[in-house]
């Protein structure tokens, strides 16, 4: 979330004073982000061994990225997208197996 600058009320719009519009000819910025704070994080729990598509207990599949999937939902993913699903680099098999 954003912090408000001094003065400003929440919820309020947001303006520079003396100014009708950006020089190139564009509205003016609402809010600058200030701060950002990440609140989740994902991460391959190994001793579950469950895959991250369809949450099934599996046999997986290891991509370069490290990033862990049931193979054959992995199989069917990249017929459609050859990326990883979680991070989107491309996707190379590093290996298979539990």
């Amino acid at each position: 979330m954003a912090d408000v600058e001094d003065g400003d009320e929440p919820g309020a719009p947001h303006s520079h004073p003396g100014s009708s519009g950006s020089k190139a000819g564009g509205p003016d910025k609402m809010f600058s982000l200030k701060k950002w704070n990440a609140v989740a994080m994902w991460s391959w729990d190994v001793e579950c061994d469950t895959c991250a598509i369809c949450r099934v207990q599996v046999m997986v599949v290891w991509g370069e990225c490290n990033h862990s999937f049931h193979n054959c939902c992995m199989s069917l993913w990249v017929k459609q997208n050859n990326r990883c699903p979680l991070c989107q680099q491309d996707w190379v098999v590093q290996r298979i197996g539990k």
